[in-house]
């Protein structure tokens, strides 16, 4: 299947201000269902907690080099980049040191665009990556507006709960204003429903406010409420990895043809 062409890979930032979504949930397993298409996926934690960088099996004291170093340290892409367990898949660790990026970065005259210069550099086309995704952290902060600035469009995961909707008016201003300042280019890929529990009345309110309001903006496909996807991180694999057949893995690999729909539209 893969062949998008370009040279270029596809970049994705998986964003919303609000933690506790399915935000790294989505980037892990979205990148892994692409990789079992046979596309050649980075991952780019860009979240403190490192989340994305235990889910893909990469133990805390085996970050010498991170996303940190990649944004303030200029370090080159070869030394960052690492290879996962997970077949097709390499990831940009982060640690907590990306705390105190953002104070850092606000004394820089080019603090929005260092994540930029760094992915889009003549030198990721020598790694053959097909998509980078980058899992930002749950604020808007100057981490995500170089998500943003860095990405050819945003994933939005949105928790099947009430208050769903508040605060995503804000996410899609910043959207906004990224796309009038630094990156004309900017879409929404899309928005995902995620920990959907179909036997719920909320579950079912949630994604016809979302539809009514948003249209085609919102993916078909719903991410269930499953146990296996909330195991897996614990074995620090894909849910796909993890356990194929569960619905989570299913609804992922849904997920991720859908995006490549989209992206051929729009190609």
């Amino acid at each position: 299947m893969p062949d998008l062409s370009s040279n270029h890979p596809r970049i994705i930032s998986v964003a919303n201000q609000k933690g506790g979504v399915g935000k790294t949930t989505t980037t892990i397993n979205l990148a892994a269902a692409m990789a079992e298409l046979g596309f050649k996926v980075l991952v780019v934690d860009l979240d403190p907690q490192g989340n994305a960088s235990t889910g893909l099996g990469i133990a805390a004291n085996e970050r010498a080099v991170t996303t940190y170093d990649l944004l303030l340290e200029e370090t080159d892409l070869k030394s960052a980049i690492r290879n996962t367990s997970t077949k097709g898949i390499s990831i940009i660790p982060a640690t907590t040191d990306l705390s105190s990026a953002d104070m850092e970065l606000f004394s820089n005259d080019h603090r929005s665009t260092l994540l930029r210069k760094a992915l889009r550099s003549n030198a990721m086309e020598n790694f053959g990556f097909h998509f980078i995704f980058i899992d930002c952290p749950p604020s808007l902060s100057l981490l995500t507006v170089n998500a943003m600035v860095a990405s050819d469009s945003v994933l939005v995961p949105l928790q099947s709960e009430f208050f769903a909707l508040e605060g995503l008016s804000q996410l899609m201003l910043t959207i906004r204003e990224v796309r009038q300042t630094a990156n004309k280019g900017l879409r929404i890929e899309g928005i995902v429903l995620t920990m959907y529990d179909q036997r719920n009345n909320l579950s079912q309110m949630v994604d016809e406010d979302a539809r009514e309001n948003l249209g085609d903006l919102v993916f078909k496909t719903q991410i269930p409420r499953n146990v296996r996807v909330s195991e897996a991180p614990s074995f620090a694999v894909p849910v796909l990895e993890y356990d194929g057949n569960s619905k989570g893995a299913l609804a992922y690999r849904a997920l991720a043809k859908e995006v490549l729909q989209r992206y051929r539209k729009a190609a």
